[in-house]
């Protein structure tokens, strides 16, 4: 039987990340706080004026949004929460309190370096108890010949994602694939920097719903046919970098790590919940196994 390879941890104090939502374009405060033993991610709404609402971070929770990863509990929601799950994942962090004022989280510069230099100015803290792993026992792929996202065993331990993004030849994106091993160094050296894009005529059209009327090109990037558009890249693949980082947020609502190869191609936040539902729920596929440290 597999066993959990490595002890929880939460963060040493407080700290706090603000910035504005992407979509409302509202300010928002998120305060990152320690939190014990088999709290998991766990989002706090403290705001309006009610009692908090805790919405704990597994895919049971999310509710489908368009083109970001959303939570709700009791009706109250948290949106775009993606690249903070990824920033806590990537990190190893596994237990802590995410106190918002608003619905949605900020954008900051479109990845998860902010929450990642935020939280790693205040450290982590190794706690008492083993971390849970959900171990891949079989191949199992939800999505179509257009886009997919599989699972596969991988015995060595760990946890492998491998990702292909293809625009097509005429796109400035064109086609980027990555394949990283994880760990806290590769996930801050390849992909905590990486930020959201989008094509010029999807954020024309976006601006046309009412929606990101605050965001800037220097919010995120922004391409035409000739690149980036007031902005510069910080990898020549930057695109594929943000995907598997989305990805990486998207896996982190399982509430455990996982050991497999995750092989995703063109995949999307529902898709990649798909197949997180299919991995919990479904012993055939995936075993859960953890014991006290």
């Amino acid at each position: 039987m597999t066993q959990s390879f490595r002890q929880q941890n939460t963060i040493a104090a407080p700290v706090t990340v603000a910035g504005f939502g992407y979509w409302s374009g509202l300010d928002v405060r998120v305060e990152f706080r320690p939190a014990a033993v088999n709290t998991g991610i766990v989002f706090v709404r403290a705001d309006g004026g009610e009692p908090p609402v805790r919405v704990p971070a597994l895919v049971g929770n999310r509710v489908e949004i368009p083109r970001r990863t959303s939570l709700s509990v009791a009706g109250r929601t948290v949106e775009m929460v993606e690249h903070i799950m990824a920033s806590l994942a990537g990190l190893q962090i596994d237990n802590c309190e995410i106190w918002v004022d608003r619905a949605e989280m900020p954008g900051c510069d479109g990845s998860g370096l902010q929450f990642v230099e935020a939280l790693r100015s205040v450290g982590r803290v190794a706690q008492p108890a083993g971390r849970d792993v959900l171990v891949v026992c079989d191949t199992v792929r939800v999505g179509s010949d257009q886009c997919w996202v599989r699972a596969e065993p991988q015995w060595c331990g760990g946890l492998t994602i491998r990702y292909c993004l293809d625009y097509g030849k005429e796109s400035p994106i064109g086609r980027q694939m990555i394949q990283l091993s994880l760990s806290p160094d590769v996930f801050c050296r390849e992909l905590a920097s990486a930020r959201t894009f989008i094509l010029e005529s999807e954020a024309a059209w976006l601006r046309q719903q009412g929606l990101g009327r605050r965001v800037t090109c220097q919010d995120l990037l922004v391409f035409n046919d000739d690149g980036p558009v007031d902005n510069t890249l910080r990898f020549s693949d930057e695109c594929v970098r943000h995907k598997a980082l989305d990805l990486l947020g998207d896996l982190a609502l399982a509430g455990c790590d996982i050991q497999g190869r995750i092989v995703a191609f063109r995949s999307g936040h529902r898709l990649n919940a798909e197949l997180m539902h299919t991995l919990v729920a479904n012993r055939d596929v995936a075993r859960r196994h953890g014991r006290t440290a």
